[in-house]
């Protein structure tokens, strides 16, 4: 089942954020006059299509993990005299520069326009409170203790565990020190050394030794599914986890990760109820994460914590500001990616962190499953993502058409077919180094 929400995830995100980029390519084309032959979202055997009234058919392929624009071109097959002048290749250089950047550009304004819809809508924030930190730490050494809130990182204010996040990824991969300026007015400096540069799947907080303060929830059964491990041990509503194999239980996080450590393998827990305890014997059952790992799973619920005043909230915007915090937005996450292959390129960050397919439809199917808000942030990352790679001066991707009308604008007439075709197979091949990087990541991550 999980492997088909993910698959479904996939081809939903990659269905609109393909059709909004190949839509791009589509719409000036046809404002400069070029026929449009076929518009495919996705690759191979064609499951639905239709042709509009300009002659173009418009596709639903098997594959969803691409598409393209077929344009009429002297350069594929033969025109007819009378349809010449819509043919790609005879438009001017400046008209085919507007088509091949129109695409990365439609994700960018796609981007903006779901940051704004966000913004409107309302935007989920966690107060950046700091919770236990890590005895020896960078963050300890620094100064840094537990309850203190998070108002800058490098200068940069920060009203949420998001823009905290966001500012140090910022510096993945580099060597110098963080500043992180706490509520009280005190700056901590924290030493960073390359950074996190060879890590999989980098940890900011994890690394810096600390973690979100989160409150304390308490050991009391709340709910029990039916025909689980909790409610056939014999546990009821109300009973206080008190110890686990001897092991004594303050919180409900504690019992959660014994829990979820142990399927299979009995568990002695001492229980307390009413005014008297219990020994109870606990077997959890087995199931699958997200991520294909094993874990134990009781059935056993409890009461939501009185969250702090203040501690989460929800800010909207009106229409105005919201565009305004949009764009910034979408400004920042693309400055953020640039950088990120740009420090990749450098060997600040490892090709570890570069990932497929198999990645983006698991990290698709927990975003559709966690909600309206998420799913559309998750695009609109996803969106920028797409357009800066697009933009990336390598032959067969928009980034290296564009440069070859840049020099064709420059020196007055376009590079030779044998050159063009030289840059072509160069960037095929290190398009197809990068993929087979990417899936190998995604297979190893599995």
């Amino acid at each position: 089942m999980d492997v088909i929400t993910s698959i479904l995830a996939l081809a939903l995100t990659l269905g609109i954020l393909v059709t909004v980029h190949e839509y791009g390519h589509y719409w000036v084309a046809r404002r400069c006059g070029v026929k449009v032959l076929k518009f495919s979202v996705g690759f191979g055997k064609v499951i639905f299509s239709r042709t509009g009234k300009q002659g173009t058919e418009f596709a639903i392929a098997a594959i969803p993990l691409g598409g393209y624009v077929k344009m009429l071109d002297e350069r594929e097959a033969e025109v007819a005299p009378e349809l010449l002048d819509q043919a790609f290749n005879r438009k001017s250089v400046w008209q085919r520069m507007a088509i091949v950047i129109a695409g990365p550009l439609a994700n960018i304004l796609f981007a903006i326009f779901a940051y704004w819809l966000m913004f409107v809508v309302g935007v989920t924030q966690v107060k950046p409170i700091v919770g236990p930190v890590d005895a020896g730490s960078v963050a300890a050494q620094a100064g840094l203790m537990p309850q203190q809130e998070i108002i800058a990182v490098d200068g940069q204010e920060t009203s949420s565990w998001q823009d905290v996040n966001y500012q140090l990824i910022k510096r993945l991969g580099e060597t110098g020190t963080l500043d992180i300026q706490v509520k009280a007015g005190s700056h901590h400096e924290l030493a960073i050394t390359q950074w996190l540069s060879d890590a999989e799947e980098p940890n900011p907080l994890k690394a810096l030794g600390f973690s979100p303060y989160r409150p304390t929830v308490p050991p009391i059964l709340a709910e029990l599914q039916d025909n689980m491990p909790a409610q056939q041990a014999g546990l009821k509503p109300g009973d206080v986890i008190l110890a686990v194999d001897g092991q004594n239980i303050q919180n409900w996080l504690e019992f959660v990760v014994l829990v979820k450590a142990n399927a299979g393998k009995a568990l002695s827990l001492n229980v307390g109820r009413n005014d008297s305890t219990l020994d109870i014997d606990l077997i959890p059952a087995t199931r699958t994460d997200s991520n294909g790992k094993s874990m134990g799973f009781a059935g056993a619920m409890v009461k939501a914590p009185v969250l702090p005043e203040g501690f989460i909230r929800t800010r909207s915007y009106d229409p105005f500001t919201a565009s305004v915090k949009a764009v910034e937005k979408t400004w920042d996450m693309t400055v953020v990616t640039v950088q990120s292959i740009g420090k990749m390129i450098q060997g600040l960050l490892s090709v570890k962190n570069l990932s497929g397919p198999i990645t983006i439809a698991k990290v698709a199917s927990s975003q559709v499953q966690a909600g309206f808000e998420a799913f559309i942030g998750f695009l609109a990352y996803i969106s920028i993502m797409l357009a800066v790679v697009n933009l990336l001066p390598i032959p067969v991707l928009d980034g290296g058409h564009f440069l070859f009308y840049i020099i064709e604008a420059v020196k007055g007439s376009p590079l030779s077919e044998k050159v063009q075709l030289m840059g072509m197979k160069l960037g095929m091949t290190l398009l197809l180094m990068v993929m087979v990087v990417a899936i190998f990541n995604d297979v190893s991550r599995l």
